[in-house]
């Protein structure tokens, strides 16, 4: 058994000063005040000192980053992406498609799916320090794209954009043997509804993006079961205050959350705060949609086929089109705290527990006795010092 004290541990429902942390077999087996239980005999005993532990962040929206994209084909791509990921903090993590030709993707499912279901495996063998407790965990696939508009495509190849099928979706599924958790779909494509309501049914967090939908398309979306929304206010039509639009349904509607890409360029600071008042403490996520020039110097990277230009922090393509971004999740929280004046506990819990509720992924988001025992290790500015998953501390 290890036991970690820390001087404050946010669950992030809650804050509890001078804890007690006891990790079992990559579980936690006991939060509690310091003085309120001794240490158990013979536990491996670690101290944080003044810093705080939360729990460990989950990216819904990630495609790449130290040079590889998740379309990549190379087996060094996903665990240098998993090792960046956990030096930022972030314990678990979906993969998520870009559109391309079909047996491009249908590649990428298969490989996802497998490296999903390997990581599966050595958790629930009790896997050792070195197949599984060093990098962030991928938990399933987002796919974003091929089922998006025309117009609000951004920088997603045309020729690869296909209408939602059932039959489409159900190719996509099989094939990822049932690891697509969040799928971005334009609610006003025809077919739309009928496939939000089948992902729906099979689990899958359905987010609505890259959509030109007016207001009354994006609220079928929803009554049809979508419950999210992808990088708002990026890809999706302009907020207008007689035609609101997809926005308009997506800021009122609590049957929906949303997420932000908070880098400051996506999105202005006053939008982010906009954003996030709109949606609340409950219903804001953090995403990254960070590509593979992500944790790398300047220059020409890949996102899915096509090239990008990386320069002071922004990604774009030849016609200067967004293209991604080069933000990690530590920053992001860091920058919802700046931009929406949030108190540093509520920017983790975007980053950490509404994720995780969003895309209802059990036992991960919240620090709670048989939760796993993935969390970061704080300093009060809310900069990563040390990234644990399993109870494991992942090192470069």
């Amino acid at each position: 058994m290890l036991a970690f004290t820390t001087r404050k541990l946010w669950t992030p429902e809650r804050a509890i000063d001078h804890a007690l942390l006891l990790v079992d077999q990559g579980r936690i087996a006991g939060i509690s005040p310091r003085a309120d239980q001794s240490i158990p005999a013979g536990a491996a005993v670690i101290d944080f000192g003044e810093n705080a532990v939360a729990p460990g962040y989950i990216d819904l929206h990630i495609h790449g980053g130290a040079g590889f994209d998740v379309m990549d084909d190379s087996p060094d791509s996903l665990p240098a992406m998993e090792q960046l990921l956990a030096q930022h903090g972030v314990t678990s993590y979906f993969p998520t498609t870009v559109t391309a030709p079909m047996e491009k993707t249908l590649a990428a499912l298969d490989r996802l799916a497998e490296a999903i279901e390997k990581c599966e495996a050595n958790s629930n063998r009790g896997a050792t320090k070195e197949d599984s407790g060093r990098r962030a965990h991928p938990l399933g696939i987002h796919l974003e794209g091929p089922f998006i508009s025309h117009a609000r495509r951004g920088v997603h190849p045309p020729a690869n954009l296909l209408p939602p099928k059932l039959s489409s979706f159900d190719q996509f599924w099989q094939v990822a043997r049932g690891r697509i958790r969040m799928m971005t779909i334009a609610p006003e494509l025809d077919g739309a509804p009928e496939v939000i309501a089948e992902a729906t049914r099979r689990g899958v967090c359905v987010s609505l993006g890259h959509s030109d939908a007016d207001f009354d398309a994006a609220e079928r979306g929803i009554a049809a079961g979508a419950s999210h929304a992808t990088h708002t206010f990026n890809a999706m039509r302009p907020l207008d205050h007689r035609s609101p639009g997809i926005l308009g349904a997506v800021l009122t509607d609590d049957r929906v959350s949303a997420d932000i890409i908070a880098d400051g360029v996506h999105l202005a600071p006053s939008i982010v705060k906009l954003v996030a008042e709109a949606k609340g403490r409950e219903r804001t996520v953090l995403i990254t949609d960070a590509i593979s020039a992500t944790g790398m110097p300047d220059g020409r990277y890949h996102l899915g086929s096509f090239e990008v230009e990386v320069r002071d922090g922004k990604c774009t393509v030849g016609d200067g089109t967004l293209a991604g971004s080069v933000l990690t999740m530590d920053r992001a929280v860091r920058n919802l705290v700046r931009f929406a004046e949030w108190d540093l506990p509520h920017a983790v819990a975007a980053a950490s527990r509404n994720p995780a509720r969003v895309a209802k992924i059990t036992g991960k988001g919240a620090l709670t006795e048989g939760a796993d025992a993935d969390f970061v290790v704080l300093n009060a500015s809310g900069e990563v010092l040390r990234t644990f998953v399993g109870g494991i501390e992942c090192r470069q």
